[in-house]
Order: C-alpha cells, then structure tokens, then sequence
C-alpha cells in the first residue's frame, strides 16, 4: 500500500492506482469526461487535471498512477484555473441545445458547465457544424454536441468487441462516426448511449418523448436470457419510458443488452392483450374475469373427466417467474398429471432421470472472465447470451483459449483458437473425438459410459492440439448452448461432454434460456416436482406432447407453434385439442387454437423472482400496473387452482408463494451420463440448421418492432454455402420451396460460406418457418 494525501486526507491506496481512483474511493470528486472505470485510459478531455505538489503543471488524474507521499490538491487555485481553461474549451463548438436535447437533466456537460464554466462566452467565431449519420434504428446522433471523449469508440473496441465507431480527421476536423456508411450493429450498442457524457448519442425509441426529472424508477430484472440482469425501469405515468443497466459487478457489472434496453417498446403496442377473451361459437368475445375463469376451470375439468389426468398438460415459456412456474406445475399435478414441462425447442430427453438440479452455468459469472481453456458446444454464445460472451471476450484477452465445435462458424467476439464446423449430425462425433484425444492426451481411460459409442472415432490434428491445451489449463471448462441443448441427440452431448470434464478436469455448463433455471427447481419439468423431488412415474415432456393423447392444455405465455421444435406438429395438436387455455401478454398464435385467453401481465407489470444459471435468486417488484385487465399470472393461476377444486393453493400474497416454495437452491450435482451405445447412422441430404435470432427468441422482443429493423432480426431465407448452392444450382436471391416431410416454406437463397457443406440455415421462431422441424433433412426446389 502507497501512502498519499488528496486534499488533506490522508490515504492508503493499491500501488499502481490512479489519482482518480484513489479520490474516487476516499470520496473526492475529479470532474471528467473521457474516463470511465470500465474502459481504457484515454486522458483526452483533461477534464480532471489536478495540481500535484512538485509538479510544475496540472497534471490528469485519470493517468496519474499514485507514488508514496503524493500530495494532490482538487480544489487549488492552479486545478480550478485549468479545469476552468479546459471547459472553455469544450463549449467553443457545443451548440446551445439543452431546450431539445434529451440529454438535459442528466448531462455531465450541463452539470459541470454550472461548476466550471464562464457566464458569458468569450467565443465569437462560427461554430463548427457536423452532419449527422443514421447508424440504425436504436441510436440517434447529433454529432455536432460530439466533445470527443472516445468512450463511445473504446467500448466499441475494448467491450462490445467490434470497432463499428471510429474518429477520422484531425483537430476541429475530427469526427466520430462509423468509416463507411453502416449501421451500428453491436448487441451491446445501446451502452454506448449511456456512456456518452453529452447528447450526441441518445435512445432513438425514447427520443423527445420524456424528460428525466419526469420519470420514476424501479428495480427490475430481465427475464430474456440466463444472466438475471439488473435493470433500472424508468416510468411516467404508468408507462415504461425507458430501460437503464442497474450496476452489479457480480451479474452484468454496468451493461445490458440491446435485448434487455429496447425489448420494453413491446409493452405498449397494439398487440397487447388486455381484455379476457372467450371463443363462443367459433368467434372471440370479450368477457369479464368471472365468466373467463369458470369457462376455463370448467372445461380442464371436463377434460380431465372424459378422458383421464394424463389427457391434461401444461406447458410455460422459460420467461415466466419461479412463483408462477410453481403454481402452474402445484395446479397440473393437483389435476392428476405430471405432463407439465417449459423446455418447448428440446427434444432429447434420455438423460432427464441423470440431469442436475437445474441447467448450471458450472461456475460464476464473475469466473467466467477467469477461465483459461474453454470449449464452446452447440453455441452461439454472443447472440444468445451476450453478457456471457462479453465476460468470455475478457477472458481471451487475459490470454485463454477458447474452442467451438458447432454448426455454423459463428462471428463472434474473441479468436478461437481451434474450431470445428460440420452439420449438425456431425456435432455428437466432433465432441467424442475431442474426448478421445483427451483421454490419449492425460492417459485415462473413457469412461465405460461412453467407450463403446466413441470405438472407431480417429481423431484429428485439430482435436489432438486442442486436448493438448485443454487438459493442462489450471481452469478449464465446457460449454454446452443452445444449440447442443435443441439437438435431436442432445443426451448425447451432455453425456459426452461429462465425460471430456471429468478428464480434462472442467466443470460442465450449461446456457439455458430465461428463468430455465428457476423452472427446473420450481418444478415445471414432467420428471420432478418443486425442490428436486422426484415423480414416481415421470410425465410427458413437451416434445411428447404432439401425438394426439392430449386433449386439453394451459399455456403460460407459451407460444408452442413458434417456439417448439416442430411447430406443425404442435399446431395441429393444438387445433385438435378438445380445450385449450392461453395466458399471454399478447394476441398471439393463440388466437388460432385457444378456447381462452386469459390477459396476463409482463414482467413490468407483476411481482416475481428469477433464478440465473449460477443458481442467484433475484426477486423484484412490478414497476407499473398491469394493462387493461391484464392480471399477473400467479393470480390467474391461483384463482384458475381454486376453481379447480385444487387445494393447497390460496395464497393472497407472492410473499406467501415464496414462503410454499421455500429455498430452492441446493447443490449442483452434476450430470449422470446414461450409457451410450452405438452411434446412429448420420442422415442423407441436406441437412437442416435451426437457430432463433436473437430478436425472435420470446414473446416480449417478437412483438418489439425496433428491435425488429435491427440486422440481427430473423429472415425468410434458407443459407447455404457457394458449394451446396452450386451443386443444387441456385443463386442468391432464388425464391425456393423448402421442404421437410409435409411442411413446406417459401424461402429466399442466401449465399453464407459460414454454414458447412451438407446443411442449410433456416432460422427458427418466424410465423414463415414455424412449421417446419427444426432438425431433419430437407429438400430444395426452385420455383
């Protein structure tokens, strides 16, 4: 520890802090533009000069590392006159905008102007004017406020892991802005909103519709991935207006996504669902809470009646809360069945009587940037977990390597150091051979579980030099996504990868979506109840669902045509059905297949916790009142149990429903590999690769029109690479029939020489694709 004085308090600080941090941690405000604790050093504003004893000039702070006995002043004659200096400068070129700009009331610039800046300007000259680009539909600009601070530009470089802004020119010359005509397409772009200390990058959704003093805020979280990311709800008059990271150095530190950031543009649109709605003579009507519940308890009872508990089922998406999957999961087993199940887009579920408490990430977030050997199965970790990608960019750069075997070769924002790319057929034996170099590589046995399925695999350089790395790093570990978790031989890879971490020494994780977590230990899966407690005769899961045996559901806020792994299936099941009750926040598909809908509220609008894939439980409170007659789902839930003859759930509060629950958190065991036999042979033809955008993957964000102009949102295309096209003879741009049995989609041909030779990318969750499986070959005709 270093011993120094700031403003005459006395200081003991880490060696090799700067000035800014050590005033920072004592509570002694530096002003400052360009720094900022997540980023780089830049020292360009000079904002935060400071007078340093025996140094003849004022000096940044922002760039000073302390030394023994340093004596600084922050409030001297000398650092007022240069911080005075420097923001004189800054207002040469600032236009007067604080009337208009939706900066105004949160504005560094603003505030430290009153602090620092002259009453009259002494500048009489023209100010510099700078034409403003369209970088997309999420950030407005209005580069003539720009002070070049470069935060914008260094999170671009340092985080978000794509240089999309830059600055050109030189002096008064110099712009920031991206160096060709291009949009902005970063999942994390909108940080760069609230790094900007003035308003030349601000919220194009939110833009002059709000201004700051205006605006009440409340703790959130978001419910679209597996981090459990802290948010800040921002309303005004009953209406979410915007949506700000809430700092939490253990789950998301001071980001969000666009996904979290811009998803709330879906809760006031026309789509929402606000009134009950009866089907009555094949038409909708609206109706009134009462008659909505008993026609809905009166027909799952019937159902039950005729044709027996196991005719029942119930199916929630993985956003819903720990409480309301613990209601639902309470009521469907209340009615006689254990059908009940959230995992809509799997379909390999062998292993169920082996799986874990819960789909665990295998370490913490916060580890994720200590880890120095990871291998990446199935993933496309930046689109659908972004945060966690962000944490494994900083790994890289501390020097880990990073692995992917997967279907396409993914863009994403860290080098790989190895990587395999085959049809997802060939996923199950690229995994085994990287095993089988492994246990070549530390001289163990595989395990008998797998030995017989891994016989005749020949490994490759590639699997031989990546085992090498892999089984002596001091903290490895293995990722299985979501593409390996929506793989027709999902078991396998689970297994196989339990085997390849228990000899190369690495914890096995897993990326699941939403709240999964959460639903597993509140039970909403067919195999176990509420806390782990196994079923003596395990249900039906979803992908189970689809023969024609059920003939009544409930569906919370699940959308099983689109988001299930065959969405035709699902739908004519759905139509056949005898009874079907929806809760959801939106006219959805529902409308097609539903006898009720029931107007459920969001995660703004209802109290409820969620559980991340490191096993945090985090509740939080509805942050406006829900819209309409929409009602939060435990409520529908417990009133739906009550008319139902189902006892043991009147509870008047969501306090009471934690309390039933109780602590769900318990050790993660890990995954039992059930024993593999032979491998099945790989299918003919073209195969096909089923991904959800990262804009399609729930209810919520499918109904946000913004995010839906953003580059990362879904297309009616099939992609294949230059030599699949050329052996099938198609061109970009060739309107296609694509078909997979008796569903057929119209597609458009796009030229992607990412995708492997035998497989074609056809993204998932799109009303035009919906009913095509998503695994199985294909075939492709011109029209």
């Amino acid at each position: 520890m270093l011993h120094i004085e700031i403003d005459g308090k006395q200081l003991a600080v880490e060696e090799g802090a700067m000035v800014i941090e050590a005033a920072e941690a004592a509570g002694i405000y530096i002003p400052r533009f360009c720094y900022h604790k997540k980023l780089s050093v830049a020292a360009n504003c000079r904002m935060c000069l400071v007078d340093v004893e025996r140094v003849a000039k004022p000096v940044p702070a922002c760039a000073t590392p302390v030394t023994e006995g340093m004596k600084v002043s922050t409030r001297s004659e000398k650092t007022r006159t240069a911080q005075k200096g420097v923001m004189e400068f800054l207002l040469i070129n600032h236009p007067l905008d604080c009337p208009i700009c939706d900066q105004g009331g949160e504005c560094d610039l603003q505030d430290l102007a009153v602090g620092y800046g002259r009453d009259v300007s002494r500048f009489a000259e023209a100010k510099r004017i700078v034409k403003d680009q369209d970088i997309g539909p999420l950030i407005a600009t209005e580069m003539t406020r720009c002070i070049h601070c470069t935060r914008c530009v260094r999170f671009g470089q340092e985080i978000g892991g794509i240089m999309e802004l830059g600055a050109t020119g030189r002096g008064e010359h110099m712009r920031i802005g991206t160096y060709v005509a291009a949009s902005v397409d970063s999942e994390l772009s909108g940080n760069m909103i609230d790094l900007c200390p003035v308003g030349a990058l601000t919220s194009k959704p939110f833009r002059y519709s709000a201004r700051p003093w205006e605006l009440a805020a409340k703790r959130s979280l978001s419910p679209h991935d597996c981090v459990g990311t802290n948010l800040l709800v921002e309303t005004r008059r009953n209406k979410v207006m915007r949506v700000l990271p809430q700092e939490n150095e253990a789950v998301n530190e001071t980001w969000i996504s666009d996904r979290d950031r811009f998803s709330y543009t879906a809760l006031h649109g026309d789509a929402r669902l606000s009134v009950p709605l009866l089907r009555v003579d094949g038409q909708w009507r609206e109706v009134d809470w009462d008659v909505a519940l008993e026609a809905a308890a009166a027909g799952l009872r019937e159902v039950v009646a005729a044709h027996g508990p196991e005719a029942f089922a119930a199916l929630a998406s993985p956003q819903v809360t720990v409480e309301e999957g613990y209601l639902l999961a309470r009521l469907t087993r209340g009615l006689g069945s254990d059908n009940v199940d959230h995992r809509l887009r799997e379909g390999d579920f062998r292993d169920d009587s082996g799986a874990p408490p819960y789909p665990a990430l295998g370490v913490e977030i916060a580890e994720l940037e200590r880890v120095d050997a990871v291998v990446l199965v199935g993933s496309n970790i930046r689109k659908d977990q972004p945060l966690l990608a962000h944490r494994l960019r900083k790994a890289f750069l501390d020097g880990a390597r990073i692995a992917a075997i997967n279907p396409v070769d993914f863009a994403f924002t860290f080098d790989l150091a190895a990587k395999t790319i085959v049809a997802p057929s060939g996923l199950p034996e690229a995994l085994g051979r990287l095993l089988v170099a492994s246990a070549r590589c530390t001289g163990s046995a595989l395990p008998a579980d797998v030995a017989a399925w891994t016989e005749g695999l020949e490994v490759t350089e590639v699997e031989r030099k990546t085992a090498e790395w892999l089984c002596v790093a001091e903290r490895p570990l293995v990722l299985l996504g979501t593409l390996a978790a929506c793989h027709p031989e999902a078991a396998v890879l689970r297994s196989l990868a339990a085997a390849l971490g228990e000899i190369a020494g690495a914890p096995v994780g897993f990326l699941p979506p939403g709240n999964s977590a959460g639903l597993w230990l509140a039970g909403v899966v067919p195999q176990r109840a509420a806390r782990g407690v196994r079923r003596p005769v395990p249900g039906r899961a979803a992908s189970e669902m689809w023969d024609g045996r059920q003939k009544g559901f409930l569906l919370v806020d699940a959308e099983p045509v689109t988001d299930s792994a065959d969405g035709g299936r699902a739908r004519a099941a759905l139509r056949a059905a005898r009874f079907v009750v929806a809760l959801s926040a939106f006219r959805s598909e529902a409308l097609d297949y539903a006898h009720v809908l029931l107007p459920m509220a969001p995660f703004t609008e209802t109290d409820g916790s969620f559980v991340n894939a490191e096993g945090r439980w985090q509740s939080f409170e509805a942050v406006v009142t829900p819209c309409g007659e929409a009602r939060p789902g435990w409520k529908i839930l417990r009133v739906l149990a009550e008319k139902c003859k189902v006892p043991g759930l009147a509870f008047d509060s969501i306090a009471a429903v934690r309390a039933a629950i109780g602590d769900l958190r318990e050790t993660v065991g890990r995954h039992e590999p059930m024993v593999l036999e032979g491998r099945r042979p790989r299918p003919q033809g073209l195969q096909r690769i089923a991904e959800v955008s990262l804009y399609d993957s729930d209810s919520i964000v499918r109904h946000s029109e913004v995010l839906h102009r953003t580059a990362d949102c879904g297309s009616a295309s099939v992609g294949v690479n230059e030599a699949e096209a050329m052996r099938l003879g198609l061109a970009a741009g060739d309107r296609v029939r694509v078909a997979m049995g008796e569903a057929q989609a119209v597609l458009e041909v796009v030229i992607d020489n990412r995708i492997p030779d035998g497989a074609a990318y056809i993204p998932a969750a799109l009303e035009s694709t919906a009913t095509l499986p998503w695994s199985g070959s294909i075939t492709v005709s011109r029209i």
